[in-house]
């Protein structure tokens, strides 16, 4: 997984190629307002030991975080805040600088300098980067989330927390990770079709964040809020469809509502079944299905990707089909997967209508 510098990085060196900037810089801000970390995209390392200390927040820059909205500048210098540059520095004219906010309180800004081809950025260019700021404000916000998680993860909890983390935080920042993987191209080919893909993006991970709160406050984070099986699948299958080009169906024969702890574990592990599906199979098509009789829910998940050899699985370490494995069993159910190097992969899971009580539970 990335680290939180490098998911920044990666923002900063993209948006700044995507709106022709010579340079770019992403500052996260601490207490007071002041900037803890500075990265730049465009400048070397040679020439940033040369600058110095990193910004103190003043003249345009802070402006940007008093105000907390955008600034368009054709030239630096001729800006009454403009406070100049340190000695070492290079030259910089045009300016396009945006608040990275998370709850109405900035948490960084990003900046870019010295349009390509044009005196100064354009209010699309604003647009574009505006959007990269919520990326940006979403990944800080999860980074001190992710440690307040570490924090907790030295008690009793630890394992309940790694467990649940990769079955459905995890999972899910990968599947957008994949709907996000062409918007670059998009951006120029179909820029409606990119802004809505990044939108939807955002609302993603804006529930994943919401996960994240409720392992920190030991909630269980389930797909719904009505702890009904059939509906959580539903939303469950239109993620994956939605952030994949994997067509999927669902059948469900659900006729009563079931315990909300058996609900949890067989959407856990649904949702870590198609991950895997996304991740692993090269699938096109995948069928979920759920029956239940008077003792038992069968949960299965079948897909038509590449499929796999047996004893392959068991020793090379596939942590997401442990886990499925353990969910299945902490309720006192079965667990069951054929696979074929040939093609198609099926994964059922049997547990008692009432679930057994496991110290997972809640």
């Amino acid at each position: 997984m990335l680290e939180i510098g490098e998911v920044l990085q990666l923002i900063v060196d993209r948006v700044r190629d995507l709106v022709k900037a010579q340079y770019a810089a992403l500052g996260i801000v601490g207490e007071n307002s002041e900037i803890t970390d500075f990265i730049t995209s465009g400048i070397t390392a040679a020439e940033r030991r040369a600058i110095g200390d990193l910004p103190h927040g003043r003249g345009l820059l802070g402006l940007i975080v008093r105000e907390n909205r955008s600034y368009r500048i054709p030239e630096i210098a001729a800006h009454p805040e403009s406070h100049g540059f340190p000695p070492h520095h290079p030259p910089m004219h045009s300016f396009l600088g945006v608040p990275i906010s998370v709850k109405q309180e900035v948490v960084g800004r990003l900046y870019l300098t010295n349009k390509q081809g044009d005196p100064e950025f354009t209010a699309d260019d604003q647009a574009l980067v505006e959007t990269f700021a919520l990326h940006a404000g979403i990944a800080i916000d999860s980074a001190r989330l992710h440690e307040q998680v570490r924090r907790l993860a030295v008690f009793d909890e630890r394992d309940r927390i790694s467990r649940d983390l990769h079955d459905s935080i995890i999972q899910s920042i990968y599947s957008v990770t994949l709907s996000l993987d062409d918007v670059p191209e998009l951006v120029e080919e179909s820029p409606a079709e990119a802004r809505d893909r990044v939108d939807s993006a955002i609302d993603t991970l804006h529930g994943v964040i919401r996960d994240i709160r409720n392992f920190i406050f030991g909630l269980r984070p389930l797909l719904l809020d009505s702890g009904n099986l059939a509906d959580g699948l539903r939303i469950l299958v239109d993620e994956i469809r939605r952030n994949t080009a994997i067509n999927i169906d669902l059948e469900t024969d659900l006729h009563e509502e079931l315990p909300i702890a058996v609900v949890a574990e067989l959407l856990a592990i649904a949702r870590e079944a198609l991950a895997n599906v996304a991740r692993h199979s090269g699938a096109r098509h995948a069928a979920v299905g759920v029956v239940a009789d008077d003792d038992t829910v069968r949960l299965t998940v079948d897909d038509d990707g590449r499929g796999w050899a047996i004893g392959t699985i068991h020793a090379g370490g596939h942590h997401g089909l442990g886990n499925m494995r353990a969910r299945a069993e902490a309720l006192g159910g079965t667990f069951t997967l054929s696979s074929e190097p040939a093609g198609g992969t099926r994964i059922i899971v049997t547990v008692p209508r009432t679930g057994r009580p496991s110290r997972r539970s809640l």
